[in-house]
């Protein structure tokens, strides 16, 4: 794979909003022909025949430097295409680098709304596009009707292949291009190589390909002017198709026009009133004749799909050992359900105590409306129900009834770290230095037991002061398992979903969908920052250079005192040295670069002063700031984020999480 040098930052900016912002916002969206929204997603085409949309930023974007030299640039998008018929579709799309904000007079069908019969091939063109053709066109050498290719100034591929991956053993691998499922490209240049490398995957799979499909060794410098403009554009001819846009990023900033970011299921494709009627005529006959049939079949599926839960959770028993609650001693500990603690991500806490010992406990009841409801209760009893560690939440057992899922843990009387961190509130007592400096040892001991020390490798994919829980002596425990993953020492997470809460979330892990021990240190060390400068990772109404923490610790640094980056009431009493250590690790763990960051086994020994940082620290840090990555983050979230002309952003509205 060819690694990319880093982007000006101007350019990240403009190319990042692309399908993020309105024509009325700052950095406005232009859409062209057809393109348009369905359910609101982003589309390129309708259901109109023989007519193509595109969709370019207005921005004009820098591709070369000042002394005429090409930059290397990565770009990743997600897409789908929902044919009018289940194996034909009609024409295709492209990913387009153009010297105009969209191409005039272009044509539909085969050429993709990039060029027509007349430009065709003609080298003033100066267009770059990577084309995802769903239609076999014998004039341009097309290798079949489901092909990716590179094509430079003309509609004939200079290199192509058929749709598809190589997996981890090489082996090739077919997609299709109108299956109506998620699919991701990846495009790489490398100005040192002079080498485009195209990669096809589907985020369903547990991996990314290692190898391209497309590799064409190639300088781009003839055919790009030093600023050009980037987009998509797509067709459609004689049959229908319409193309999804989903999300779209760029050496790991991102903006995406969903918010869900679990795959999304698109559309099916539009169907006439004639097709609706025979249908549903064809539909009541089928109703009619199998009402019976249906009623027991469904019966009969209910029946069984409890008893395989039942069977799954008596395994899950048998290999954890964790105690089988009866649901009347849960009602009755709680007192009806009564006393809620809390509400996260998949369902509410309440509290209770346990009759005959009065031992107080905390019982999670996992959401019903959650489709995944059972995945997470099944990770979290797999996950928690095996591990012992004095700062993981110890989980004491759990309950099945009437399809609801209960979770039983030790009650943690001081609650969720988040109540203590900022001093919000006038009756909560706010935190001491060395209380939070126990707490961030409490937490990374717990992260190196879950990476290090145990059987398998457990990634927790959560970590963040809402997930930390605080007992009556002021010690941190990590809990919420739901996401957490586990595998065997030596071997990779297979899973390509993302999941987690936004702003704790690493680079790679949005490029990838796969997470690792390192981007669990990604989301330590911007933990870290939060919990030793007592604020929030944005700020919206601080100054400029403080909206962002992390940028914010690294300014402070660069001008020769980090510990100003931490607030006021905690430099008061603050251990010096503890502190800068902190700060500056915290900062190293939150490194974009995945292989910048330590382990946690060293972050501990960091913290507990066996080990020290590595003296050029501060260079390392210097190569990627991190408030670059947060302000495109910041369209994730629901934060939003503009910038003003002298580059200074305003961030408005909290962070939000998602889930699987």
């Amino acid at each position: 794979m060819i690694m990319s040098s880093k982007i000006p930052s101007h350019v990240v900016v403009l190319i990042l909003v692309l399908f993020s912002c309105t024509e009325h916002t700052h950095g406005k969206l232009i859409m062209q022909g057809s393109a348009g929204f369905v359910k609101g997603f982003r589309t390129l085409t309708s259901t109109k025949k023989h007519t193509y949309g595109q969709a370019f930023h207005d921005e004009i974007l820098q591709f070369k430097n000042s002394n005429g030299t090409m930059t290397s640039f990565s770009v990743t998008f997600f897409f789908a295409i929902v044919p009018q018929h289940k194996r034909k579709g009609s024409h295709g799309m492209a990913f387009v680098i153009s010297p105009t904000r969209g191409m005039k007079n272009a044509s539909a069908d085969q050429y993709l709304g990039i060029f027509n019969k007349a430009n065709n091939g003609n080298r003033s063109n100066h267009i770059f596009a990577v084309e995802l053709d769903i239609n076999k066109d014998d004039e341009f050498g097309d290798i079949d009707d489901n092909h990716v290719g590179i094509n430079i100034n003309g509609m004939r591929s200079i290199v192509s292949a058929p749709a598809g991956y190589y997996d981890q053993e090489g082996h090739f691998r077919s997609l299709s291009l109108i299956s109506g499922s998620l699919l991701r490209v990846t495009i790489l240049y490398s100005h040192k190589d002079t080498q485009i490398n195209v990669t096809l995957s589907s985020p369903e799979e547990g991996y990314y390909p290692k190898k391209p499909l497309l590799s064409l060794k190639q300088d781009l410098s003839p055919y790009f002017s030093e600023k050009m403009y980037a987009g998509f554009s797509a067709s459609t001819g004689s049959v229908g198709a319409i193309h999804y846009m989903w999300v779209w990023f760029i050496n790991g900033y991102i903006t995406v026009p969903n918010l869900d970011l679990g795959i999304p299921k698109f559309p099916s494709y539009p169907i006439t009133k004639t097709k609706v009627a025979l249908i549903v005529l064809g539909t009541s006959l089928a109703l009619a004749l199998f009402a019976a049939l249906v009623a027991s079949a469904l019966s009969l599926f209910y029946y069984k799909r409890h008893m395989k839960v039942m069977e799954v959770l008596e395994e899950w028993e048998i290999e954890c050992g964790p105690h089988r609650f009866a649901y009347k001693e849960l009602f009755k500990a709680t007192n009806g359900f009564k006393q809620l603690l809390g509400k996260g991500g998949f369902g509410q806490v309440f509290k209770g105590t346990l009759p005959g010992s009065n031992a107080k406990i905390a019982v999670k009841r996992v959401s019903h409306g959650s489709s995944q409801g059972m995945r997470e209760f099944l990770a979290e009893i797999a996950t928690i129900g095996r591990l012992r560690h004095p700062n993981l939440v110890r989980l004491l057992g759990y309950c099945r009834y009437n399809e609801e899922l209960y979770l039983v843990y030790d009650y943690m009387p001081n609650g969720s770290l988040d109540r203590y961190l900022y001093g919000g509130s006038s009756d909560q007592e706010e935190l001491s230095w060395s209380q939070r400096f126990k707490i961030i040892k409490d937490v990374a001991s717990a992260l190196a037991y879950l990476h290090h020390e145990w059987l398998q490798v457990v990634i927790h994919r959560d970590i963040k002061p809402a997930n930390v829980l605080i007992d009556d002596k002021m010690n941190a425990s990590l809990g919420d398992f739901g996401l957490a993953k586990l595998y065997d020492q030596g071997h990779e997470a297979q899973t390509s979903s993302v999941a987690g809460t936004f702003g704790y979330m690493a680079p790679e892990l949005m490029r990838t969908g796969r997470p690792t021990t390192g981007t669990d240190v990604y989301a330590f060390g911007v933990f870290m920052l939060e919990v030793s400068c007592g604020r929030k990772l944005f700020e919206p109404r601080a100054e400029p250079e403080e909206i962002v923490l992390a940028d914010w610790a690294i300014n402070r640094w660069e001008n020769g005192d980090i510990i100003e980056a931490a607030s006021e009431r905690i430099r008061r009493e603050y251990d010096k040295g503890q502190l800068e250590v902190v700060l500056k690790l915290g900062v190293l763990c939150s490194h974009q670069a995945e292989e910048v960051r330590p382990d946690m086994a060293t972050v501990v020994k960091i913290l507990e002063g066996v080990s020290e940082l590595p003296d050029n620290l501060l260079d390392v840090v210097r190569t990627e700031k991190l408030g670059r990555w947060y302000e495109m983050y910041g369209k994730v979230l629901d934060v939003e984020v503009t910038m003003e002309s002298g580059g200074n952003l305003t961030v408005t509205e909290p962070l939000t999480s998602v889930g699987r």
